[in-house]
């Protein structure tokens, strides 16, 4: 390897030795690569040997050292680790990424701890893509800026598939190679098909599904069998505008500011744990198109980013909000 490498035209410095190199390149305010590179006898550690741990639990003195000396007593290398103290809930919210070559030694001398804490415990591997669907209705904007960032390797996940209640999506899904799935949905067969989602959900052990722009809701005793697996996308006007031309009441009212909201799927109707949101300003010559034109741009960015921290394990479920480490 040599001295230097260009990442996206940032320089990337490596020292020469037998060493740890811990390096974090951020591009854009919202958005932060790491790159580890790990030298020993045995070459570069791979991201197969990354892993992410991710801790809920009550607040209490001795968790993180319990935590951190499982991982370094096991060879582990911890590269990166956020947490936050809710005061208002006494839960800690813990985000660990570390390397190692002894991760089943790590997780035996993590279960007293788990115990001890009682934690709710995640270790899952970093290279491991999330399985993912896609749902859409007729509204393709955000269907293709999750296609295009898909492909383009932006979204750690493995696309299963993309299901629909219309079938006017099929030929821009089936030439990227996605099976596309068309699922009618009526009053009078609501509850059957949601029958054959879940199953089919089951089935390919589907990690994420994602609502692009899917116009229909999900019954309550699916969104409950759902939570946490499911991410929805809205324009933030709820609840003074309702309907399908939010924006046009909210240009006929001379808003100022328009915006998206992506959040996790629940029985209350729009009001799960928000993950993200995008706001656009609104200038008084902006026609109603203009608005419309603004709110699909404010939805892909809200939703690709929701998307995209939940596949890397950023987003914590804490009580009706998220905590989040981007």
């Amino acid at each position: 390897m040599s001295p230097s490498e260009t990442v996206f035209s940032y320089k990337i410095l490596f020292a020469s030795g037998m060493s740890f190199y811990k390096l974090r390149v951020r591009l854009g305010w919202d958005k932060t690569f790491e790159y580890v590179k790990i030298l020993s006898e045995e070459g570069y550690v791979s991201s197969e040997n990354a892993y992410i741990l991710k801790i809920t639990c009550d607040d209490k003195p001795g968790i993180v050292a319990s935590v951190t000396r499982c991982i370094a007593e096991n060879g582990g290398d911890i590269v990166e680790c956020q947490q936050f103290d809710d005061p208002e809930t006494k839960r800690l919210v813990m985000r660990l990424k570390f390397t190692t070559h002894e991760i089943d030694a790590i997780e035996f001398q993590m279960k007293p701890v788990i115990d001890q804490f009682q934690m709710n415990c995640d270790i899952v591997p970093e290279s491991r893509q999330g399985r993912v669907l896609i749902m859409v209705s007729k509204m393709d904007h955000c269907l293709n800026d999750l296609l295009y960032r898909w492909n383009k390797g932006e979204l750690n996940m493995d696309l299963v598939g993309v299901i629909s209640n219309h079938d006017v999506c099929r030929e821009q899904v089936e030439r990227h190679g996605v099976p596309y799935l068309h699922m009618p949905v009526t009053k009078e067969t609501k509850a059957q098909q949601e029958k054959k989602l879940l199953a089919w959900i089951n089935s390919n052990e589907i990690d994420l599904v994602v609502l692009a722009r899917y116009m229909q809701i999900l019954s309550d005793d699916l969104s409950d069998r759902l939570f946490g697996k499911v991410i929805n996308i809205h324009h933030s006007f709820l609840p003074s505008f309702k309907g399908a031309r939010a924006y046009h009441q909210a240009h006929s009212r001379g808003v100022k500011l328009i915006g998206a909201t992506a959040h996790y799927v629940t029985a209350d109707l729009d009001e799960g744990p928000i993950i993200e949101q995008e706001v656009a300003r609104v200038r008084h010559s902006d026609s109603a198109a203009d608005l419309v034109r603004m709110g699909r741009d404010t939805e892909c960015r809200a939703l690709s980013r929701a998307v995209r921290w939940h596949l890397d394990h950023r987003v914590f479920n804490n009580g009706g909000k998220t905590v989040i480490f981007p």
